[in-house]
């Protein structure tokens, strides 16, 4: 992207139309630190808009009363679109946030396309109405969707966690105001349309984006039934907070600080392999990124020297340059939070083993150089806080036990992985640790399961039925005695 992009209208109720105020929001390259678009910045009468436009939509228009075939013929036109147009998607995603591109065409778009997909995998397969043997009688057990949703989306991946909250939101039934981050609004534009090619019905769907003051009216509207956000921790209580004073419904996937175990007969080069590019996607701006690296004193100089060549070797530059591997970070102040973290870091006793401040190379751009501290403990606040940049720790254990040990001692439980040569043995290891995702040589996010955290990683989940199921409220109809519905047991 070289050229300025400009919107001056937003999308509510499925047109654009003019904003209610006149402010506006720049959009920033984090590689250039030049202005590479304006959007309007949507008011809170914009909200009241959006919110009216959904609350229509859901209790008096057509959509919630479509058949589940005709709203899966719809999300999978927009699916469809998403691949088609995935690498103009990655390509602006990129420009905005630094995300190198050959990982946003992979994780950006075609991951978010693969979202959109696995909901409809999901919608199909949902029993949705079913009668079971009560106590008193027979009963129908229905699932309805939940109403009005808000999604609020980040900047690290926002086509991908926005597929997460439309595709289900949009199978059940429900009608969505969804509120992009403020750092990366030009993809919505590509969303809005494409959504409103795919035909969705007036009212349905609204973008908007905003910044925290207006996120926190949206959250707290009184018009919402369900509110759906991916952001901070802090955020995150905050969100819980205003959406309580209404019962409001949330759902919340938060940060992480997740550890890659590696038990001493793993191999080294396969364990290498396969915890870099986990360690440091998307310039290490991922919740999921294994940012705790757990080795065993008796090979930790082996894993040391290992992992700091790998991220030594890691091609920093351009985000829009295929052969990228990390790019800039998205603002000044998250590079700045890298460096700090480094410094404190070094100032706790860590070691750099490897970068520690910004490359040579770029002479703009908000970049921090791939960077791997050693000797690190797990006190120490690199250790225990999310950092969100391109700095990972590597921390030395003595037995199995206090690997276990370090692995759960976080305020944190997203993801993690454990490298071994007894895969019986991980999937033991992987029963014993308490996140919401876990890998046994691998690393990888399947969209068919379940996606959360324990602890202060979030609340709910996302994928698979169980975040479907987010989506959906139950509702119970006492039947008369003998009465049989045909629809099979609950």
């Amino acid at each position: 992207m070289t050229e300025l992009v400009e919107h001056g209208k937003l999308f509510i109720g499925g047109e654009l139309v003019d904003p209610a105020g006149t402010g506006t929001i720049e959009v920033v390259s984090p590689h250039t630190e030049q202005v590479i678009g304006r959007v309007p910045h949507a008011s809170e009468a914009d909200v009241d808009r959006a919110v009216a436009a959904a609350r229509r939509a859901f209790d008096e228009g057509p959509w919630p009363r479509t058949t589940l075939e005709e709203r899966i013929d719809v999300v999978t036109r927009i699916k469809d679109a998403v691949a088609v147009r995935h690498e103009e998607i990655a390509r602006v995603i990129s420009a905005q946030n630094g995300s190198p591109y050959s990982w946003s065409v992979l994780a950006q778009a075609l991951g978010a396309m693969m979202v959109w997909d696995a909901a409809i995998t999901v919608a199909r397969d949902c029993p949705y109405e079913a009668q079971r043997a009560g106590v008193l009688g027979p009963i129908l057990v229905r699932r309805e969707p939940v109403g009005v949703v808000a999604a609020v989306v980040p900047w690290n991946v926002p086509q991908f966690t926005a597929a997460a909250k439309l595709g289900p939101a949009l199978l059940a039934g429900c009608t969505v105001v969804l509120k992009p981050s403020p750092e990366t609004p030009l993809d919505a534009y590509l969303l809005a349309e494409i959504a409103r090619e795919a035909g969705l019905p007036e009212g349905v769907l609204s973008i908007l984006p905003a910044d925290r003051e207006v996120s926190e009216y949206l959250v707290g509207h009184p018009g919402v039934d369900k509110v759906s956000f991916t952001g901070s921790v802090a955020a995150g209580r905050r969100v819980m907070e205003v959406a309580s004073r209404n019962l409001t419904r949330v759902t919340l996937e938060l940060g992480g600080k997740s550890a890659a175990v590696i038990l001493p007969d793993a191999d080294l080069g396969e364990a290498v392999a396969g915890i870099v590019p986990a360690a440091w996607m998307n310039n290490g701006q991922a919740c999921v990124a294994q940012t705790r690296i757990l080795a065993p004193r008796s090979r930790y100089e082996e894993f040391a020297e290992a992992f700091a060549a790998a991220a030594g070797a890691l091609v920093v530059g351009d985000p829009l340059d295929p052969a990228t591997q990390v790019g800039p970070l998205v603002a000044r102040r998250q590079q700045q939070r890298s460096l700090d973290y480094i410094r404190i870091g070094q100032e706790e006793g860590a070691k750099v083993l490897v970068g520690g401040g910004r490359p040579a190379g770029p002479e703009r751009g908000w970049y921090v150089e791939p960077t791997l501290l050693g000797d690190v403990h797990n006190a120490m606040r690199v250790a225990r806080e999310e950092i969100f940049g391109p700095v990972i720790c590597l921390l030395p254990y003595g037995d199995e036990g206090e690997a276990l040990r370090i692995a759960n001692d976080s305020d944190y439980g997203l993801s993690g992985s454990v490298w071994t040569s007894d895969t019986e043995h991980g999937v033991d290891f992987a029963r014993r640790v308490r996140t919401g995702t876990f890998n046994v040589n691998t690393f990888s996010l399947d969209m068919l399961g379940p996606f959360g955290g324990y602890k202060n990683s979030g609340l709910g989940r996302e994928f698979g039925p169980e975040g479907y199921g987010e989506y959906l409220e139950y509702k119970m109809i006492h039947l008369p005695t003998g009465y049989d519905t045909g629809r099979g047991e609950a």
